[in-house]
């Protein structure tokens, strides 16, 4: 099988792969060849996958999707980052996620505050009609 992960600004990994472990938003399942074609919708984790050598590789992804058709499963996640040393891993996905989160949490912030003022001029606006 070719797996591919991409991110909207590069393509993270492409190779062949004989075995892939995802998360979904159901839980965790199993890709092997010949496979039944599928799509999944992925949360934030570790992509697990076995090269053609046997030899273990990790991907840790945000949240995307997963689609298998034919021998080949691409991956599209919003960030991502390879690793072979799965505890190197976890910590770069902890501090990732956690600086993200940050920045989220701001937007998140300034787009109620953007809310609330339309909310406000439309009250206005009413009051005067």
């Amino acid at each position: 099988m070719k797996l591919e992960v991409v991110t909207p600004e590069e393509r993270v990994f492409d190779g062949e792969v004989t075995k892939i472990v995802a998360e979904a938003t159901n839980g965790s399942f199993g890709i092997l060849p010949r496979h039944i074609d599928l799509v999944a919708p992925l949360t934030a984790g570790i992509l697990f996958y076995e090269d053609k050598a046997g030899e273990p590789g990790f991907v840790g992804v945000d949240e995307g999707i997963l689609v298998k058709c034919g021998d080949v499963v691409s991956v599209a996640v919003r960030r991502a980052v390879v690793e072979h040393d799965l505890a190197n891993l976890r910590r770069i996905v902890r501090d990732v996620l956690t600086e993200v989160d940050e920045h989220e949490r701001a937007a998140r912030g300034a787009l109620a505050r953007l809310e609330a003022g339309v909310v406000r001029r439309m009250l206005e606006l009413e009051r005067r009609a």
